[in-house]
Formats: C-alpha cells, structure tokens, sequence
C-alpha cells in the first residue's frame, strides 16, 4: 500500500515525442502506458495546504486516469529559486517581479518523469531545499509573479486531459475544471508527513513552519489559499494513498461522464 511520504529518486529525463506541446512543457511522451484516457477528457484541479498528500495523490491520479500532470507549485518554486540566485530579497515586490519576468520556467508534464527547469538548467532537487521552502510564499504573493505564472499554467492545461494540483487551481486558474477538489488533513499528520519527505527530526518546527506558511497563503490578497466553490474536501488523515486515489478515480470519470 502506498504511504504519502515516498522516497526521493533520480527522475529520467524525456524523450522527445514529436507531439507538439505549448511553450513552458516537456513533451509528454504518447505510449500505451501514457496515452489520454479515452474515459476522462477534463481537468481535475486539486488544492490544499502542504501536506494534505496533494503531490502524490495527484501524480497516481493521473496515472491512473493515463493523462498529463501539473505541478504548479514546482514553478512558484522555480520562481523563488530566480529569486534566491539573484539575491535579490524576497520580500522586496519590485525587485522579485523583474527577475521573474526574465526567468524561463519550464516544467514536465509527465506524471511519471517529473522535471523543473530555470533557464535551461535543471532544479528539480534544487527548489526542494528549506530556502526555497521559506522563500516561496513571499514570492508567489507578488501580483505579477502570479499574472506571469498563471498564464503559463493556463496554457498547459488547454493542450489537453490533466490532473492540476496547487492552491488557487479551482478558485483561479481553471474554475471551470469537472472535477475540484481540496484536500485537507489534521496539523499533526501533515507536520509528519512534511518532516518525512525532508528527512527532518524536529516535527514541532515543520509544524510551526507549516502554519506560518498556511497564514501567510491564507491572508494574501491575490489568490489567497481557500476551497474552490464547487469543491470536494477530503480529509486525508486517516486515509491512505490508494484509498484516496480510488476515490477520485471515479469521482473524475463520473464527473466526465456527468459533462
């Protein structure tokens, strides 16, 4: 049975399909293991705070409905990440806006080969690091940061069938996804699973790191983290990976069904 903190591993890199894909996207290689459902053409938008089991679920989600998976919250990472190697302060709005607009974000689309690229380099463990993490949420709050981003998110997601995971997904950036959904867990099952995935000891300081980040996500005035109208919450406390993935499973292919 799957758990929700899964060891890190190499991530291969893509082969070039010669399907054609926006600007911003590896391609998503066509096999018979990879190819869209022919059951589930829509979008799925997952939201929730960190650690409710988003990441995962998302990508068996998408697995398992064989379509393309999107990461957004790897390009507000990729974002910080701009930020941080230029040295500029991430609480400083102006300064963050220019050095994103500059920035080439690029991220994988494939929910079994996840890539993030920052100006042609990849930084796929790079923007996992605790300074990235703390970075983050100053700049994801910056308006044009989120302009920049979202547009690029949208395109992605009009090429085709995908599972979306982030936090404004269903409020902003695709309201009109068939299936929404908002994912949520207790503080001390989150803090857990959070402090597993960095190979962290402290849980108490993964706990106070997470609320201030959910504060902060919260309280933002562009895109503040909340349930979607519409949306399904599912407290995944109790629950394990598998659990919740059959359940959206045939959420989403009644939900296309329904459409």
């Amino acid at each position: 049975m799957s758990t929700f903190a899964e060891p890190r591993r190499c991530e291969p890199t893509f082969s070039n399909s010669g399907r054609c894909v926006p600007a911003g996207a590896y391609p998503f290689p066509v096999t018979p293991d990879a190819a869209p459902s022919p059951t589930f053409r829509g979008v799925v938008a997952i939201d929730g705070p960190s650690g409710t089991g988003k990441s995962t679920v998302a990508r068996h989600l998408a697995k398992r409905l064989k379509v393309a998976y999107l990461d957004t919250g790897a390009m507000y990472r990729a974002a910080a990440l701009a930020v941080l190697q230029a040295e500029v302060d991430p609480s400083d709005a102006v300064a963050v806006a220019v050095v994103v607009s500059r920035a080439q974000i690029t991220v994988g689309t494939d929910p079994r080969r996840q890539r993030t690229l920052l100006n042609g380099v990849d930084v796929t463990r790079e923007i996992r690091s605790p300074a990235t993490t703390t970075a983050v949420s100053p700049v994801s709050a910056v308006p044009e940061v989120r302009h920049q981003l979202v547009a690029q998110q949208r395109a992605l997601i009009g090429a085709g069938p995908m599972v979306v995971e982030g936090r404004d997904i269903g409020s902003v950036v695709w309201p009109d996804a068939e299936l929404k959904i908002y994912l949520t867990a207790s503080e001390q099952v989150r803090a857990r699973r959070r402090a597993g995935q960095h190979s962290a000891v402290d849980v108490a300081e993964v706990a106070d790191a997470i609320r201030r980040r959910d504060a902060y996500d919260s309280e933002r005035s562009m895109s503040p983290l909340r349930r979607a109208d519409g949306a399904v919450e599912i407290d995944t406390t109790e629950m394990s990976v598998d659990d919740v993935v059959r359940l959206l499973v045939e959420r989403a292919l009644g939900a296309s069904v329904r459409a």
